[in-house]
């Protein structure tokens, strides 16, 4: 048995393990338990600094979770694209791919908390029909592992999955969802590593959504990741009480870059049952992206997105850069508020070449616009 799988058997999973270390209710904690599965792995304990901080938010169950009845189970509507029941084919080029229903711990505001630890949800025949799909689709370039956390699966299971999908020729890009760089950074190991590089180009998307996840454990675990030629990105939750702070963001944000990893999204919370409490306005995540703009390095501002509710996919929110627009001009502010012109290009001043199509084209014309040359 390897250490990370030592360390996850002595995870707190029941009412009895929390009301025995913490002393808190256990009739309550049987309630939440009984309607959302709740797991804290003895690492992601270990940083805790008080109660009530934001790593204890994250993974703590909460009376808020029985109180919010009216969020949908499915804000995103993955279940109503789901060609079979491990896939969700929302964009025209990429699958996502369930391949497990366990993860490491369970943090209180996910979005599948619908799934996520049930195991009747993902069997491995769902895994092997979701192969058979996206086999049978040749739009599929890029593949989503995720679950729950693809990296509960043991290296032998894992390399399965990615072996069978390496054997499609249209799959270009795989690409894995996990936490555990973060909360069980002891699953990234030397064999994981030499296992998933036989499969280039992998990618692994991470997420860690506070400075305090950062420690020499974490660090380890994405620079062996990025070691073994995995880019490594970033996907962050913007919660309430976590990370709901310009400096914080900021902070982290440059913690990551530290440790050779990309911020990639942040995002607005979804309107997720059981997990409303974590929202936080949208001027919140607009006034953050306003102080990360600019202050820090280019590198390090992720997009900051609302997964849009019925399945509408990920839509950009940017602050207001943009004074005014007319046929002449641009007007802009900057990072420090100042103001800038810029002068447009007119359309009478650009030339159309209108070429005609080969014939083994669809027949149409091509318009091409000419580069805009100065006299």
């Amino acid at each position: 048995m390897e250490l990370w799988q030592e360390l996850l058997r002595k995870s707190l999973e029941t009412a009895e393990d929390f009301a025995e270390v913490f002393g808190v209710d256990k009739d309550l904690m049987r309630r939440i338990s009984e309607k959302y599965p709740v797991r804290i792995n003895p690492y992601y304990l270990s940083l805790i600094r008080y109660k009530g901080d934001p790593i204890w938010l994250q993974c703590f169950p909460s009376p808020e979770e029985l109180a919010d009845e009216e969020m949908p189970e499915d804000p995103l509507d993955e279940d109503a694209m789901s060609p079979v029941p491990s896939i969700t084919h929302r964009y025209p080029d990429r699958v996502l791919f369930l391949v497990t229903s366990q993860c490491s711990m369970y943090c209180r505001f996910c979005t599948r908390k619908r799934k996520v630890g049930d195991s009747s949800k993902i069997s491995m025949k769902f895994i092997q029909d979701g192969i058979e799909y996206i086999r049978n689709h040749p739009e599929v370039r890029d593949v989503i592992l995720s679950g729950g956390d693809p990296l509960m699966l043991t290296d032998y299971m894992l390399e399965k999955i990615i072996k069978a999908l390496r054997e499609i020729p249209h799959v270009e890009i795989i690409r894995i969802g996990t936490k555990m760089p973060c909360v069980l950074p002891q699953r990234i190991t030397e064999n994981l590593c030499n296992m998933l590089k036989k499969y280039h180009p992998i990618y692994v998307n991470t997420h860690f959504n506070h400075p305090w996840e950062i420690t020499p454990e974490s660090k380890r675990a994405c620079e062996m990741l990025a070691d073994a030629g995995i880019p490594v990105g970033n996907q962050t939750v913007l919660l309430r009480g976590v990370n709901d702070d310009p400096y914080v963001m900021q902070d982290l944000m440059k913690k990551l870059l530290a440790i050779r990893v990309r911020p990639y999204y942040i995002y607005q919370a979804d309107i997720t049952r059981g997990a409303n409490h974590f929202r936080t306005p949208i001027k919140v995540g607009i006034e953050i992206m306003d102080k990360l703009r600019g202050h820090i390095s280019g590198l390090a501002v992720p997009y900051y997105v609302i997964d849009a509710p019925g399945g509408g996919g990920k839509i950009p929110i940017l602050p207001h850069y943009v004074i005014a627009h007319n046929e002449s001009e641009i007007i802009l502010r900057n990072f420090r508020y100042e103001i800038y012109v810029y002068p447009d290009v007119k359309e009478d001043e650009i030339e159309e070449i209108v070429y005609e199509p080969k014939p083994t084209a669809e027949p149409r014309k091509i318009v091409e616009r000419k580069k805009w040359l100065v006299e």
